[in-house]
């Protein structure tokens, strides 16, 4: 049977018309799923999974229409097993309770119970120990599916008894194979009076359009063939796809998994001086519908961060650009934020501050509450004036190059100690000349 993930042409089974498209090409084996091989294929984990009878509890992480639900309910045709599916979404205490005593039944008949739970994340701490006790004692296997990262979402204590198997987007090939057997299947039952084609350069746009998302692409498919039924089309192009579909969002979750990876593969384009990374990054995330002005605070941020005193000016560009989107809005105050994104990427860069920042912050952590040298102190009483307060102050002003040699502004027991190290990139490198003459000029006066 064709199927959602088919890898290779093949005979496209007659499901009733009344069936989505998506489940009557779905993938009757392992062996006709693709985009997955890395799990699927000779010698990897699930195939050997299939092959060796060994059913065990699993996660499945990875973006929608990728075949989590279909690798489930493989398994279950695979092993003979019921499959008991649960929404995270949808179900509660109840529906929980009644999947248990069904696999309670199917244990007394010697069947086995798999226990599905899509977006499995969605379910509280509570809700997920709840599956603890059953999955330990084998009533039944446990396969969770979620868009989310397990390592944040799920307890530790169901993670330690499932393996976790990441899926993937689907490619272009994938999705482009996919394309042709669901323009096969919709056409099942045309005549050649009614039936229709589709333009090479119409199919690719609909590859675009499903970005990755298998599901996604056979809805767009029995749009488009439902439209051009309705309208007696006989040639597809892309001017009659672009018309009729709207543009499918990109893959992106404002809370989720992509959101924080493309924040991270924005500022980490910036830390590597890639001007055209960090824009690409910056419009996929405002294509995708990231709050211009929490990717403001970032861009902020990056200036702290990366750039630093080597180019103090980074951090007045990223500020001025935040005060520009909030007079213009979107559109046009997103231009002063990539002016700032591509200020920050060609910058010399120093993380020398953030460095010294977070070092002392852990030596505050862990010491003691050493007290201020008493020639640091203010002193505006008499009375504070008399217990010493102030005594020995140098006023930097007044010494000889603007400067104290010789003195010393940490507590007792820390002099000396260094935290900051000016890089020898921009402006930082002539700070770091500047306090290497300072410091011999301490060395002189202690001398």
């Amino acid at each position: 049977m064709n199927d959602l993930f088919s890898s290779s042409p093949a005979e496209v089974n007659h499901a009733p018309l009344a069936a989505p498209l998506a489940e009557r090409l779905r993938p009757q084996t392992i062996s006709e799923v693709i985009g997955q091989e890395h799990l699927t294929g000779e010698g990897m984990p699930l195939r050997i999974a299939f092959e060796s009878g060994r059913l065990h509890s699993m996660i499945l992480w990875g973006p929608p229409g990728v075949g989590k639900t279909t690798l489930a309910r493989l398994m279950a045709t695979a092993f003979d097993a019921d499959f008991v599916a649960l929404s995270a979404v949808l179900s509660g205490v109840k529906d929980i309770r009644e999947a248990i005593e069904r696999a309670q039944q199917n244990r007394a008949r010697s069947v086995r119970t798999i226990l599905f739970v899509d977006e499995v994340h969605r379910f509280n701490k509570g809700q997920q120990d709840a599956f603890l006790p059953h999955v330990e004692s084998g009533l039944v296997t446990f396969i969770g599916a979620t868009t989310e990262n397990p390592s944040f979402e799920l307890n530790n204590a169901l993670l330690s008894r499932a393996a976790v198997y990441v899926l993937k987007p689907l490619d272009d090939t994938a999705l482009s194979g996919l394309v042709e057997r669901a323009l096969i299947a919709s056409q099942t039952d045309c005549s050649a009076e009614t039936s229709w084609q589709v333009d090479d350069a119409a199919k690719q746009q609909l590859v675009a359009l499903a970005d990755g998302d298998g599901r996604r692409l056979l809805n767009l498919v029995e749009q488009l063939s439902s439209a051009v039924r309705a309208s007696g089309q006989k040639r597809v192009n892309p001017s009659f796809v672009g018309t009729l579909l709207s543009r499918a969002g990109r893959r992106f979750d404002k809370q989720g998994d992509a959101f924080y990876d493309q924040i991270s593969a924005l500022h980490k384009s910036v830390r590597g001086s890639n001007p055209d990374g960090a824009l690409y990054w910056l419009c996929r995330m405002l294509d995708g519908g990231a709050d211009p002005r929490y990717l403001a605070r970032r861009i902020i941020r990056m200036a702290a961060e990366d750039i630093g005193l080597a180019d103090p000016r980074a951090l007045e560009i990223t500020l001025n650009a935040a005060q520009v989107y909030e007079r213009l809005g979107s559109p046009e105050g997103e231009l002063a934020l990539a002016e700032a994104v591509v200020y920050l990427a060609v910058a010399a860069k120093s993380n020398a501050v953030y460095n010294a920042y977070n070092a002392v912050r852990a030596q505050i952590e862990k010491d003691d509450s050493r007290p201020v040298p008493m020639h640091l102190r203010n002193a505006p009483t008499k009375l504070m004036k008399q217990l010493g307060m102030g005594d020995n102050y140098r006023y930097a002003h007044e010494e000889p190059e603007g400067y104290a040699s010789g003195e010393t502004y940490l507590p007792e027991g820390l002099e000396g100690l260094r935290w900051y190290e000016p890089t020898d990139r921009g402006l930082e490198a002539k700070i770091r000349e500047k306090l290497a003459h300072l410091r011999a000029l301490d060395g002189k006066s202690r001398a």
